[in-house]
Order: structure tokens, then sequence, then C-alpha cells
């Protein structure tokens, strides 16, 4: 056999294969005969009937396995001689076949890129001195209290920290709010609407608008819909709300005591403020490890540059595009909308998709150089885990991963998992004093 090889570019190659006739014949030769095994000739019992007559009836199959099984195993073997790291799958053209002729045939094959591995032994990162301090056991217990709160009715006028119970309609450049924005219903009209007098609550400048209103009064709120808002269509315009104020609630919290703690199953309420600490504790480290863990990743990727393969950058782009399509309407956003977006859209999926592939290899790499494998029982786990999540019988969820290949993904997804926690396993985490937020 004879493989020759053109760099198409740095990560795509176009191999060239020729098979020898000989070659070719013999495999004709075998496949004839495994085909004479189990044919059914009329006169013949299976296995007896003379090469061609088998020929004659299946000449079309046995050519189309010749084919398929010479190019599979040239190819294999070409690819092991040549020490090609392949990407995927290749695509193959047929240029030359049939018996007493050499086979050749080419396959456009995508590589891993050819680098310099980095260091990724003791990669950088910082860990904010952070403890749970008894404020922030209070901040959580007033929230388990707000779960349990009551809400009485009062006739004095609104007050910051209210709740006031409005029917309004909203309307944009004087139209109803349905004829800019047409999913957005909710904001068009309601009746009995709950909403909390609190900067920042429903719509930015709203609630504000209300302090001092008593029930029964009528009041136009007039707002400016944030440019991040979540019906696009709406976005940094003006909007007029005509708002009646039924009736204004006063949020009544429980007293934090036994009676309170014994609410949310806890023997006391010391034993339940030791539970919200724990949890807090909890949450904080998986913050942390989540922060580390990021660090360490992009100190890697930061370490590095080259040449991305095409296929898997343009599959990852498709796979975000669809993504944030689905978030974009799921958010109210319009096919029109979306349209009217789709640049940036595809923009920011491409950017993020070459990180994903940059990862993803250098990720390959590290499991290669530290033996890092994942077994059939961890993916087996984890088919079993994600059945249970989507509430699906096991055999149906496995039946949807080999129709969509999900396995090759639930493998790699496994891989990077070991990967990541072997990068911050030698990382070198340096305790840092907390970043003060800005006021």
């Amino acid at each position: 056999m004879n493989v020759t090889i053109e760099n198409l570019s740095p990560c795509k190659k176009l191999v060239r294969f020729e098979v020898e006739a000989g070659t070719v014949d013999e495999t004709f030769k075998t496949v004839t005969h495994d085909f004479r095994k189990h044919a059914v000739v009329p006169g013949f019992r299976p296995g007896k009937a003379p090469d061609e007559m088998i020929l004659k009836k299946y000449e079309k199959d046995v050519a189309e396995e010749v084919k398929r099984k010479l190019i599979s195993d040239s190819y294999k073997q070409g690819v092991k001689e040549q020490k090609l790291d392949v990407i995927g799958y290749p695509e193959i053209e047929e240029i030359q076949f049939g018996r007493s002729q050499a086979l050749q045939f080419a396959a456009t094959v995508e590589t891993f890129p050819q680098f310099e591995m980095p260091e990724y032994h003791g990669l950088p990162a910082n860990r904010e001195k952070r403890s749970v301090t008894p404020e922030d056991v209070t901040r959580a217990l007033d929230a388990l209290r707000i779960q349990k709160a009551t809400f009485q009715k009062v006739e004095r006028p609104l007050q910051e920290g209210d709740f006031a119970v409005v029917n309004y309609t909203g309307t944009c450049e004087g139209k109803p709010i349905t004829e800019i924005a047409p999913v957005a219903r909710g904001l068009t009209e309601q009746k009995n609407f709950w909403v909390e007098i609190k900067a920042g609550s429903f719509i930015p400048g709203f609630t504000e608008q209300l302090i001092g209103a008593k029930a029964g009064e009528k009041r136009t709120v007039s707002v400016d819909f944030p440019a991040e808002f979540v019906t696009t269509q709406l976005a940094g315009k003006k909007g007029v709300f005509e708002v009646e104020v039924v009736e204004s609630k006063e949020r009544i919290l429980p007293e934090l005591n036994e009676a309170f703690a014994k609410a949310y199953e806890a023997e006391s309420l010391e034993v339940l403020r030791e539970g919200v600490r724990s949890d807090l504790q909890n949450e904080l480290n998986l913050k942390q490890k989540r922060d580390i863990r990021s660090q360490v990743v992009n100190a890697l990727l930061n370490r590095v540059n080259f040449d991305l393969p095409e296929t898997p950058v343009q599959q990852e782009t498709r796979n975000l595009v669809y993504e944030l399509v689905n978030d974009y309407k799921k958010r109210g956003a319009t096919d029109e909308a979306i349209d009217q977006q789709k640049e940036r859209i595809y923009g920011v999926a491409a950017e993020s998709a070459k990180g994903r592939v940059k990862a993803m290899v250098l990720f390959q790499k590290v499991a290669e150089k530290e033996g890092i494998r994942v077994s059939q029982e961890e993916i087996s786990a984890r088919v079993v885990s994600l059945a249970q999540s989507y509430n699906m019988p096991l055999q149906k969820f496995v039946k949807e991963l080999e129709a969509r290949n999900g396995f090759v993904d639930i493998h790699r997804e496994l891989l990077h998992e070991k990967v990541i926690n072997f990068l911050h396993e030698h990382a070198r985490v340096q305790d840092v004093e907390p970043v003060a937020s800005a006021s």
C-alpha cells in the first residue's frame, strides 16, 4: 500500500491511498468465500455453490463489501503507520475501484494541532480568605423567615417594603405593549398583580412611583426599559403604565424562636442556626472550588497558542448558536428579533467555541500524558444518573444516546472532569484577601 499526504491547512490533510491490485483480488476471494457460507442458491447446499454463481447473484453486494473492507482496513493501517492524530471521521473520496486494478481513494482528515505542551503542573490560582460570618447566618435566617411570612392589609399610604396589589395596563410608543412585543401579554395588562415596593422590583423605576399611594388611588407610571431587558423588543424603549392600587399589604415576618425552628423540622433554634451555617459553608466551599478550577483552566489556555481544527470549531459554534437562540426564545424573543441579532449571536458563539475546542485539545493532551482514562463502569453510572435526572426509562435513554452518538459526549465530559480534577489537585493555590466590592 502506498500513502501520500498533502497539507491543506495546519490541521487538515488530504491522505491519498493506493492499494495494490493483488490485494484487491485477494479481498474479493475472501469476501466471496464468506458470502458462500451463508448464500442460498437453488440446487446447492449452503456453502457449496461455486464462486461464479455466488458472484452472479451477489455481485453488487460482494463488491460493496470488498470496497468497504479495503477502505476501512487501509485507512486504519495508513493512519497508524503515518502516526496521524486524527479528530473525528474522515471524508472519503473514491477514485478508482474494480477487479484486478489498484484501489485508489483519498481521505480528508483533521488532526490534532502540533505544539509544545506547556507546563500544567502548578498552575496558579487565588483563593479568597472567606468564612461564614454571623451576619451571613442572620441573612440566611431572614430569608427563611420571608418564606414563612404572612401579609396584613393596611389602610395607610404605601411605603418602602410594603406589597401593593395592583391592576395595570401598559403601553409603549402609544400602543399596547403586545403590538411591540407580542409575547409580553403580562406587561400589557394584569389584574390583582402583587409587587413589592422596593427599588429594582418588577421593572426598574416602577414601584418607586407608587410610594405614598393608597388603596383605590390611580397613578400613571413611566419607565425606561433597560437596554438588557428580557423582552428584547422593548429594550431601551419607554413604557407608560396606568396603575390602580387595589390593596396595600404589609409583610409580617415570624419571630425567630423555637416554634419557627420546628417549622423547618429542626429540634431547636440553635440546631437550625448550625444547619444554616453548615449549608452556607458548603456553598462557600463549592464556590471557591469552582473559582479555582476556572482560574486553573484559564491559566492553561493562556500558556499556549496553536491553530485550531476547523470542523470541531464549526460544530461547537453551531451547538452554541442553537443554545443561544433557544435561550432568546425562552426569554420571549421573536424569530424576527433573533434574525436581527444573528451576526452578534454567531460572533459570540464562534468566539466561545474556539475557547472550548482549545480546552478540548489541551485536556486530551493532558489525559494522554498522565494516563487519565474513563472506564465503561463510569460511563454506565453517568448514563443511569442522567436517565434518572431526566425521569426517563433507562433503555429509552440509552436508545436516544445511541441515535445521536451521545456516548461520545458522555465520555468526553467525564474525561474533561477528570483532567480538570487533576489540574486542580496539582495547582498552586494562594490564599489572598477578599477584593472589596464596589459600593
